[in-house]
């Protein structure tokens, strides 16, 4: 996510930035996103790990028998299982994403003032591949809590005994069988996503938000309304282009399969073996689910920068109105 002047094509040497604000909007925007998109970022996640049986049979045939059956068999609460460690994490990953893509976009900004295509998607790629040190570990955590009941069902179907987990108890078992580094697990597709999302995203972003009409007040700023749908379209395109690398990444970070359900050495095995069974269209699973969230957390990103609500907080001007 990114404020209004970190994603222009303007001049970012002319313009410093204050990291205080970003990162207390980027969290803001972060917290509300999570919260208003989380059930079908579950969606996306059960849809994503369920693997086509031996006879073809399926747990969930759509995104909508998904909800329902999700909802039917764990209720409200249910459907917001992880978000927790989402909300807990979102501050400080939307904070580095932020920070390092102003810092990037504002260092490779050649002395006339200009920025091009090429270096945005630079700053962009830099921007995500430093976001993973906290994206890693709460995807992780957040896919087992969200995957818990899709595998508690197909346990209990079994006649098999329900393990009742929680975000703090997988960590800590993570942590005792490999260290630090078993929160690590799937950074190679959690790169190959954060990344890939953040050079498709950024530039789209600028390119999409020069075309609207500027403020009144001659700021070369978009109006709020151009800002809110370019957010909404670049991220929605951006998340259904890198949604290969996302199922490759949510089916890595699965530490619990269903009995029957093939196990993956990394990223090349995960790609190999889903193609081979489920072919390429198993790549694109839970694709509109992803959009869905996706669209709206840039686009109430946009609604925190445009509003200046941690610089209403903190008492100072609003720097990007």
């Amino acid at each position: 996510m990114v404020s209004n002047n970190s994603v222009s094509s303007g001049t970012g040497n002319s313009k410093q930035f204050a990291l205080l604000p970003k990162i207390i909007n980027g969290g803001i925007a972060g917290i509300i996103g999570v919260s208003c998109v989380f059930p079908l970022d579950l969606v996306k996640t059960r849809l994503q790990n369920q693997q086509i049986g031996k006879n073809g049979e399926k747990m969930y045939n759509s995104m909508l028998d998904c909800f329902k059956k999700t909802y039917r068999a764990e209720g409200y609460f249910g459907m917001y299982r992880g978000s927790a460690v989402n909300i807990l994490l979102i501050t400080p990953e939307k904070a580095i994403k932020l920070a390092a893509n102003d810092f990037f976009r504002h260092h490779l900004t050649s002395s006339n003032g200009t920025l091009s295509i090429s270096r945005q998607m630079a700053a962009g790629g830099l921007a995500g591949l430093c976001q993973i040190i906290i994206t890693t570990p709460m995807e992780l955590l957040k896919i087992q809590m969200q995957d818990a009941g899709r595998v508690a069902t197909q346990a209990k179907q079994a006649g098999q005994a329900i393990q009742k987990v929680s975000a703090t108890s997988i960590a800590l078992e993570l942590i005792r069988a490999k260290g630090i580094t078993g929160l690590y697990k799937g950074t190679g597709a959690t790169m190959l996503r954060d990344v890939s999302f953040s050079i498709v995203y950024f530039p789209l972003f600028a390119t999409l938000n020069a075309l609207g009409p500027r403020r009144d007040d001659g700021s070369n700023e978009a109006v709020f309304w151009c800002s809110f749908l370019s957010g909404c379209a670049a991220g929605s395109m951006a998340a259904l282009v890198v949604n290969p690398f996302d199922v490759v990444k949510t089916r890595l970070q699965a530490l619990k399969k269903v009995e029957g359900e093939m196990q993956f050495n990394g990223v090349a095995d995960c790609i190999g073996k889903t193609l081979k069974h489920e072919g390429i269209t198993a790549f694109f699973k839970g694709g509109l689910c992803r959009m869905i969230v996706i669209a709206p957390l840039f686009g109430i990103a946009q609604m925190v920068y445009f509003l200046g609500v941690a610089e209403a907080l903190l008492g100072m001007k609003a720097t990007n109105k």
